[in-house]
């Protein structure tokens, strides 16, 4: 005799009225919670003063960060420098030389606030139109960086106009000069309120309309320098508002070491990306924007490696950046080229060691064996992460993780962001880092 069907007690109307008081809550997990786009995150932000730039910049400081490894023992020394063994050492150096011979600068900020100060309008007038004219000549000649844009001045009452005359001219610019590069960044920095955030999206929103640019197609980054977006007067936390105020048009937070620190009156010699002030910023910030999609970025050392301090800016800047990239921060800013190999080694270790244990752990998962760790979907996406973020910033090979895991690109990218394979099938034009060493070895 065959057994009834079990009878359940909620009505087909409950469940309607259920989905009634949860159409909001969909809404707003669809709308305002799509997560990351699976898109490549740079590793770090140059920044350099917005008259210094040249089409040529990227590639001197390539030559520069070279130059500096080879007057100091090399990319063995920098790896004995920042704890890495003879093997990794030797895997991170030739990726890492490579890295800086193709692609040296990830992302690059033209600096028109701190970086560049105050030289009058004519004077300022000029720069920002002949940035505009030296970036579209160094995308049309391929040798920009995959990211490029300026920070220009502040929204506070003092700066605010010329903040607002120098993003008009750069965009109006790059604008006449044709297609805008694909890799356009924009940076608000000092912000303290939501209003000036909300006054940064009606500035973009009326170039689109002024340029004729799909809506949306300027985003812009949030640099956060100062205590008032953390906590503000009322007690609530101004930054978790930001990505609700303008859905969809933030594309990073920016943490801003030396700024945030001073507002907190934390003497010079203790100002670092590692005070405890800084550590409760950088987690506030990551509260806020989890399942955004906003990307998030930590700031800067003020340790250059020059003269006789190489080796010891080195071991400080790598120590650093490890540390950012086990706090699930990725991306950092470089004020020097000679930082520059300190950045990608240390970056590449963590990529690298890691890979052996994620890869097999995410095989197990993929292919449903027993093993040490039962991970569930949530560490399996993180698994998948990891992995592709090694991949798109040159640290380990796609072939090299087909090996390991038995995955392709655009399985793994499926695996790291699922709502995305639930909306689109195709991933295998994620964008990789162009060293030779990013798509193959």
């Amino acid at each position: 005799m065959a057994e009834a069907s079990p009878t359940s007690s909620l009505s087909q109307a409950d469940l309607a009225h259920i989905d009634a008081q949860l159409a909001a809550t969909d809404q707003l997990l669809e709308q305002n919670y799509p997560g990351d786009d699976g898109s490549r995150q740079p590793v770090h932000t140059v920044y350099v003063p917005a008259d210094r730039f040249t089409p040529q910049l990227a590639a001197e400081w390539g030559n520069q960060a070279l130059s500096t490894a080879a007057a100091h023992g090399g990319f063995a020394r920098l790896g004995e420098l920042l704890g890495q063994d003879a093997e990794l050492a030797a895997a991170v150096a030739s990726r890492v030389e490579a890295k800086l011979g193709h692609e040296p600068i990830e992302d690059l900020r033209l600096d028109f606030e701190d970086g560049y100060g105050d030289r009058g309008d004519d004077a300022e007038d000029a720069d920002a139109v002949a940035a505009a004219s030296a970036v579209a000549a160094a995308v049309a000649a391929g040798s920009a960086p995959p990211f490029i844009g300026i920070r220009f001045k502040c929204f506070e009452a003092p700066t605010r106009a010329r903040g607002l005359r120098t993003l008009d001219l750069f965009v109006s610019g790059l604008a006449a000069a044709g297609e805008l590069p694909a890799g356009l960044v924009l940076t608000l920095p000092k912000v303290t309120t939501v209003a000036q955030v909300q006054a940064m999206d009606y500035a973009v929103s009326r170039l689109e309309e002024v340029h004729s640019l799909p809506a949306g197609r300027l985003r812009f980054e949030v640099q956060v320098e100062t205590p008032q977006l953390i906590l503000g007067p009322d007690g609530t936390s101004p930054v978790a508002q930001l990505p609700h105020a303008v859905p969809g048009r933030i594309s990073a937070l920016h943490y801003g070491t030396y700024d945030y620190s001073a507002s907190l009156q934390i003497s010079a010699e203790y100002q670092s990306m590692e005070h405890p002030v800084a550590d409760l910023a950088k987690e506030v910030m990551q509260l806020a924007v989890a399942g955004t999609g906003i990307r998030l970025s930590d700031g800067s050392t003020n340790i250059i490696p020059v003269g006789d301090n190489v080796e010891n800016a080195w071991k400080l800047h790598g120590r650093l950046v490890r540390r950012s990239l086990e706090r699930g921060y990725y991306q950092g800013w470089d004020l020097h080229a000679s930082q520059l190999p300190s950045r990608f080694a240390a970056t590449y270790a963590f990529y690298r060691e890691g890979l052996p244990a994620a890869a097999a752990r995410l095989r197990n998962y993929v292919e449903q064996r027993e093993g040490g760790v039962m991970d569930e979907p949530a560490t399996a996406r993180a698994l998948a992460a990891f992995v592709l973020r090694g991949v798109q910033c040159g640290a380990v090979g796609a072939d090299e993780v087909l090996v390991l895991t038995g995955v392709g690109l655009p399985q793994l990218t499926a695996l790291a962001h699922p709502r995305l394979a639930q909306h689109s099938s195709h991933f295998s034009s994620t964008p990789l880092a162009t060293s030779p060493q990013g798509a193959n070895s």
